[in-house]
């Protein structure tokens, strides 16, 4: 058996960057690892929704994409069906379900996301336009340390 040792990736807040997909977009997408940093057709991403936000509806063709909820609360549909969600929630959206998320709460709604495989999701966040990130964005990245554990 051949067995393949690969150096860990380390990233840090400096390296977080956030885009709005559209400029009329009520959520803002930071990339945390992609397929050129992962070396796999992965994309981890943290999703950040403005009071009351919501993502439009989108389907992927072969992706599944599963969220994480951080912090705040919000809705999930998916092909008709409608669920509610809060800090400490996971979601699963198989492939080709046509879903939208929605931040229900007149506080931000943070989800750490992750898209398998790409599907060209990553290249679509970065072609969007760069928004900062605030103190308590900052905040809720550093606490995923805490909340994924440690290799």
């Amino acid at each position: 058996m051949h067995r393949r040792c690969m150096i860990p990736i380390r990233r840090t807040l400096a390296d977080y960057r956030a885009y709005r997909i559209r400029p009329q977009d009520s959520n803002r997408l930071a990339v945390i690892f992609d397929p050129a940093i992962a070396q796999h057709s992965l994309t981890v991403f943290l999703e950040i929704f403005d009071p009351f936000g919501q993502t439009p509806p989108n389907w992927h063709q072969v992706a599944v994409e599963m969220f994480f909820i951080l912090r705040g609360q919000g809705q999930a549909l998916c092909d008709g069906k409608e669920i509610q969600f809060a800090a400490g929630d996971s979601l699963c959206i198989p492939a080709t379900g046509k879903h939208q998320i929605i931040n229900t709460t007149s506080e931000r709604l943070y989800l750490l996301g992750f898209m398998v495989p790409n599907e060209r999701f990553v290249e679509l966040i970065r072609s969007g336009i760069p928004t900062p990130l605030d103190d308590l964005d900052h905040q809720v990245l550093g606490q995923l340390p805490l909340v994924l554990g440690s290799c």
